[in-house]
């Protein structure tokens, strides 16, 4: 059973704990892991991400960068539906994404003072797709579209082999069908060492996007640091899902919300916030029948010993705590949800609705499901075309906007005991001056 907490009854303490994430794997030891296998595919290249790959994959590959032969096997393995199922999530993916394309900006400070704002795709992008206990080429769709919008010209995928030595199928025609064409069965911290440092096979990336298991975020977290490494799109943990439902939900259609992040890890959490003490009575016990019908019911039955539901008084009261938690997925199951969509200021992505499960957001609305977790929508936003490109700005004065505007930063530079930059103003004044004086 789910267990049921009232808020109002709780101490400080204890509704800081009620909102806590499950604990993860010792740090230390996951941090020393990436770090060795990090510095070893840096030292080794190639010969080491065999290595790995036999080590933790229990498969000894002949190559690794997936043939044509293997794409074209890949094709034939997918029924006409799947093909279909994945085209219509592309395109949705696509329409959204081509959206947030962000525009240059040109505008005048001060007469003859011209600043400007212009774009630039990253040249190169690592994206990482795992594997796991369930291969997810969403995630393809979910970082090749953005990456291929932003005019990307360079993205290498990396994914797990399975045990036949073979990358997933599904992830395959999914790479294929979003104009990736440069894919390696590489998994773990060892193919983001790849992508941060290059080796005789992968080439270098400027920056890594994908979701992973705990050694896979260790490793990103340790190229991102290092200047020779490769920058990463964010911080993230185990899937986690808030549900927020009125007295008036389904508790069938609740349970299933909470059901549908849980199955994804041991690690994942699940939380319903409800003003209904009868609804999470409800719920808890639907959650114990649905769980009985799915595959995943042993990962279930752990992931959801860190869930809970939370009575509070009212619909109001339940945004405020969703607030606190800030929550990677947010389902608002109550009426009129859109009404308190301005309430919200700390999620990742936002369900409105009965009729808006979140499965939906993760396949094939058009949103992005790499989204932060573990707390990080506090400060972090989702995946979008933005994180695949630069932002550079521009400036240009004319022989009249330095004559204006100059002598306000020879003053600020003197104010800062920086006379080398007022230097590098003044001479310029000083020819204009001269100019003007002949």
């Amino acid at each position: 059973m789910m267990r049921i907490l009232e808020w109002d009854t709780l101490s400080a303490a204890d509704r800081g704990a009620a909102l806590a994430r499950p604990k993860q794997e010792s740090r230390a030891d996951i941090a020393a892991v990436a770090a060795e296998v990090v510095n070893a595919v840096r030292q080794k290249g190639d010969a080491a991400l065999y290595s790995y790959t036999e080590r933790f994959d229990s498969v000894q590959l002949d190559s690794l960068a997936v043939s044509e032969k293997e794409f074209a096997a890949a094709r034939g393995s997918l029924t006409s539906r799947q093909h279909a199922a994945l085209e219509t999530a592309i395109a949705n993916v696509q329409q959204f994404h081509s959206a947030q394309l962000p525009q240059p900006l040109s505008l005048e400070t001060t007469p003859g003072v011209r600043c400007e704002r212009i774009f630039r795709a990253i040249s190169t992008v690592g994206l990482y797709v795992p594997a796991g206990s369930a291969p997810l080429p969403s995630a393809v769709v979910m970082l090749a579209v953005p990456a291929r919008i932003a005019g990307c010209p360079n993205r290498v995928l990396c994914t797990p082999p399975a045990r036949n030595g073979q990358a997933n199928p599904a992830v395959l025609v999914a790479a294929e069908l979003c104009g990736v064409k440069t894919v390696f069965k590489v998994g773990g911290a060892q193919a983001i060492a790849a992508l941060a440092y290059g080796t005789e096979s992968i080439p270098k990336a400027d920056k890594i996007f994908g979701p992973g298991n705990a050694w896979v975020t260790a490793a990103k977290q340790l190229v991102a640091g290092d200047p020779a490494g490769a920058a990463c799109d964010m911080p993230a943990g185990p899937s986690e899902v808030m549900v927020v439902a009125d007295g008036k939900a389904s508790a069938e259609f609740v349970a299933s919300d909470l059901l549908a992040q849980a199955e994804h890890d041991t690690q994942a959490q699940a939380i319903l916030v409800t003003s209904s003490r009868q609804l999470a009575e409800a719920v808890s016990a639907e959650v114990q029948k649905q769980t009985r019908l799915l595959s995943r019911r042993a990962i279930l039955e752990e992931s959801l010993a860190a869930s809970r539901c939370i009575v509070v008084r009212d619909v109001g009261a339940a945004i405020d705590v969703a607030n606190l938690y800030a929550a990677e997925h947010l389902i608002l199951e109550v009426e009129d949800p859109r009404q308190w969509l301005p309430r919200i200021q700390n999620a990742g992505s936002v369900f409105l609705g009965a009729w808006s499960p979140e499965p939906m957001g993760d396949y094939c609305s058009g949103t992005n499901h790499v989204l932060p977790t573990y707390g990080y929508a506090r400060a972090y936003s989702g995946l979008s075309v933005l994180d695949f490109v630069k932002g550079i700005t521009v400036q240009e004065l004319s022989p009249s906007g330095l004559r204006s505007l100059g002598p306000v930063a020879v003053e600020l530079a003197r104010l800062e005991g920086l006379d080398a930059h007022a230097s590098a103003v003044s001479r310029r004044l000083a020819v204009l001056d001269a100019g003007a004086a002949s």
